[in-house]
């Protein structure tokens, strides 16, 4: 196997770029590494010179993306003492996340080839979602052990938190039937589902004081 030459950041970074915006256009299938190349700005042999495939380019792209996204949800979510702003604040990342427009186009992309190249849909799934219950799954799991929490299962507790989240707009979305939700709705939605969770899993039952008033 011949050894890749090192990547400056800066150049990964315009070679990633390049390469998303081909990916958006012309999906996996359709994307060649000379019309990726040309996006990024560099002749073909550099490419390969530091991705030996299309595929390991797409993966490091996925990886990039998903880390930089997942960063931001958690980002500060263990300095939170307040577990319904915590679970609020990660809930209100987390959708604002997949349902832009990166987001948008990486789950279609990933979709749409997933019968062609299953190793496309496994680089994004691991990557994406299960880094993304994971985290929530620990996440929860020390709430727990503060005593904030009952969580038996952690990582199906997780995947029940981001799919409440999901109601009414995830598959809208991702099917092109509704436009992007507007900041105001992924709370209301957001707070529902906090409402419900901590309904089921919480040591107290936590209900925000604008929903107290109502019935």
């Amino acid at each position: 196997m011949v050894a890749l030459e090192a990547l400056s950041p800066e150049k990964r970074s315009q070679i990633l770029q390049g390469a998303s915006t081909i990916f958006a256009l012309d999906g996996y299938e359709g994307a060649s590494m000379s019309r990726i190349a040309v996006e990024a700005n560099v002749s073909k042999g550099t490419l390969y010179n530091h991705f030996e495939s299309k595929a390991q380019l797409f993966a490091a792209f996925i990886e990039q993306t998903c880390g930089q996204f997942l960063s931001q949800v958690f980002n500060n979510a263990e300095d939170e003492d307040d577990l319904e702003a915590g679970l609020t604040g990660i809930g209100r990342r987390m959708i604002a996340m997949m349902v832009s427009p990166m987001g948008q186009t990486i789950h279609r992309v990933v979709v749409s080839e997933a019968v062609k190249f299953p190793e496309l849909a496994r680089i994004f799934y691991d990557a994406g979602p299960a880094r993304a219950t994971g985290t929530m799954a620990a996440w929860l799991e020390r709430q727990s052990k503060l005593g904030r929490l009952t969580v038996p299962d952690a990582q199906f507790a997780a995947d029940q938190f981001f799919a409440l989240c999901q109601t009414r707009i995830g598959l809208q979305c991702r099917l092109n039937l509704r436009p992007t939700p507007s900041e105001a709705e992924i709370a209301r939605l957001v707070e529902a589902a906090v409402v419900m969770f901590l309904q089921f899993y919480g040591v107290q039952v936590h209900v925000p004081a604008s929903r107290r008033t109502h019935g």
